[in-house]
């Protein structure tokens, strides 16, 4: 203990001396009142480590530390120690070796959730919701055992996993040849019809741009003659992908974005620097409320050369720029530098990051905070103040109470492991569907399971009877609510009917999962997703297409 306090010390005096000598070279008051908290701050952890009653874990304190200074800015400057570069390695290429399964404890368990394409564990025949009992041997319920890192490991050497598959009661090994594996950027591109291609652009790591040249390129070749570009759900990446990638549809030389900060000398204009693949060819391109960063980037530069229809929900509002800085002992800080604006010259930056509604979205925004820019083609006015606004807004419904409980329960991946356990092989994902009766043998399933819930409206009944009771009106009304109550009080089985179709579909999307993977599940989709749907309408009526792209954007 007191050696440690001892290092403290010597650490405590070479850092105050060390910016002491700063300092003197700069004696201004903002300099002085950093050197004077960074000299609290290192005092203070000093007398902590001599005196505190129990051992202080030095890592775990000054992480919590700085943690909470940097939350103190934003929501995107973030400290990486050196345990955690694995996994920002990860974020910023999209690659890590191991064998390409996600897996979390459920119910005591460890289960895949996911088995992703063309990787290993595809390859030797592991399964969404198989169990994983050991690895290498090792019993992963100990204490302490992280099931994460225990899988990875330098490409050709091998991992051996015990497993229990749903409805087995013996255990398999299987030996999986760990390897790179590339979390591609778009996990599915194909055709809807015989005339639109769809382009699914999940993330901006290094090889962004050229997997949607790639997929631009092969779709063409299947006789592509519209496009939908689906940025939905993606958090964003790499500034230079999202530049690259506007420039497949605009021309050469056109303003993509710039930056602006604090430090002068890295603010920067890019432009598109390549001929576009094709700047004529009809585009939608698909947003909602997650769609962040690099993906409002693209988006923002479609809609500023009205070079295509936004439809969707309005984008994320995530107008900041952060660059890596390297710290000592192999740590890093990714930190906030710049706002990004686009061709209009609006900034989609969020007025108020820190509240947002619960799905992320940043709500409506009042008029007096928006500005009004014009697009460079058709001078459309389109508004900053928080996200990209679509040219098409396609309202998504809450999902009901009943479903909610069976996934947080995790109802319906049980059953659709279940169902893949009793049948060997369905039709494809755009031919799959379940029947009627076998929606009513997965009610039936349900008979015995605990998934009770509350409604909103049955919530909006206890707000008004607590305040009833708080203001003294309960007696008076006690009867009409109780009367109420009773009416509206749910029924699961009632609820089972009711929202049926939201149910099947969202059980289809999890049976089609365990048989096809993503590639099957978004084929499913293209008939029933809302904002496909209309984006085929819009392709059918070529005349409201190019009426969007010269009357005003909505707010």
């Amino acid at each position: 203990m007191k050696r440690t306090a001892l290092k403290v010390g010597i650490l405590t005096t070479c850092l105050v001396g060390g910016l002491g000598l700063f300092s003197f070279t700069d004696p201004g008051e903002r300099t002085f009142e950093i050197m004077k908290n960074l000299d609290i701050f290192a005092t203070l952890f000093k007398e902590l480590n001599t005196y505190y009653v129990d051992e202080v874990n030095p890592n775990k304190t000054i992480r919590t530390g700085i943690d909470a200074m940097l939350k103190n800015l934003d929501p995107y400057t973030v400290y990486y120690p050196e345990d955690d570069i694995e996994d920002y390695m990860t974020m910023t290429t999209g690659k890590y070796n191991g064998i390409g399964i996600l897996t979390q404890q459920r119910q005591g368990r460890f289960t895949v959730l996911m088995v992703y394409e063309g990787t290993p564990a595809e390859k030797a025949g592991i399964r969404i919701g198989d169990e994983i009992l050991k690895i290498d041997g090792l019993d992963i319920k100990k204490p302490g055992m992280n099931v994460d890192k225990l899988m990875k490991g330098q490409t050709g050497t091998t991992v051996k996993l015990s497993i229990r598959r749903y409805g087995q009661q013996n255990t398999e090994e299987i030996s999986v040849g760990r390897d790179v594996v590339k979390m591609t950027n778009v996990p599915y591109y194909g055709m809807i019809d015989q005339e639109v291609g769809y382009i699914d652009l999940k993330d901006f790591t290094g090889t962004a741009s050229k997997e949607v040249r790639q997929a631009f390129t092969d779709l063409k070749g299947k006789g592509m003659k519209k496009v939908i570009l689906d940025l939905r759900d993606n958090p964003g990446g790499l500034l230079n992908m999202a530049v690259d990638i506007s420039n497949i549809f605009v021309n050469k030389d056109s303003e993509i974005v710039s930056t602006k900060g604090k430090v002068s000398e890295w603010n920067k204009t890019y432009t598109a620097l390549n001929p576009p693949m094709d700047a004529e060819i009809p585009l939608v391109v698909l947003t909602n409320s997650r769609s962040a960063s690099a993906a409002e980037i693209v988006a923002g530069v479609i809609q500023d050369y009205d070079r295509g229809v936004l439809v969707g929900q309005r984008s994320f509002g995530k107008g900041l720029v952060q660059i890596t800085r390297d710290l000592s002992y192999n740590s890093k800080l990714k930190i906030t530098t710049a706002k990004y604006y686009i061709p209009s010259g609006r900034c989609i930056q969020a007025i108020d990051y820190g509240h947002r509604n619960p799905d992320g979205s940043v709500g409506k925004i009042p008029d007096s905070l928006q500005t009004a820019f014009k697009t460079k083609k058709s001078g459309r006015t389109v508004y900053d103040g928080g996200g990209i606004a679509p040219d098409v807004t396609v309202d998504r419904p809450a999902q009901s109470a009943i479903l909610v409980s069976l996934l947080r329960k995790g109802y319906i991946f049980d059953y659709a492991n279940k169902y893949r356990a009793d049948h060997p092989s369905i039709k494809d994902g755009r031919e799959f569907s379940l029947s009627d009766a076998e929606y009513q043998e997965f009610v039936k399933w349900l008979s015995d399971k605990d998934y009770d819930y509350t409604t909103d409206v049955e919530r909006k009944f206890e707000e008004l009877e607590a305040s009833a009771r708080k203001e003294k009106y309960y007696d008076v009304v006690q009867e009409q609510l109780k009367a109420l109550k009773t009416k509206f009080a749910h029924s699961k089985d009632s609820d089972l009917l009711k929202f049926k179709d939201e149910i099947r579909y969202m059980l289809e999307q999890e049976v089609i999962l365990r048989y096809y993977l993503q590639k099957g599940v978004r084929e499913h989709s293209f008939s029933k997703d809302p904002e496909i749907r209309e984006s085929l309408k819009l392709f059918k009526d070529m005349n409201r297409y190019e009426s969007l792209l010269k009357s005003g954007a909505g707010k």
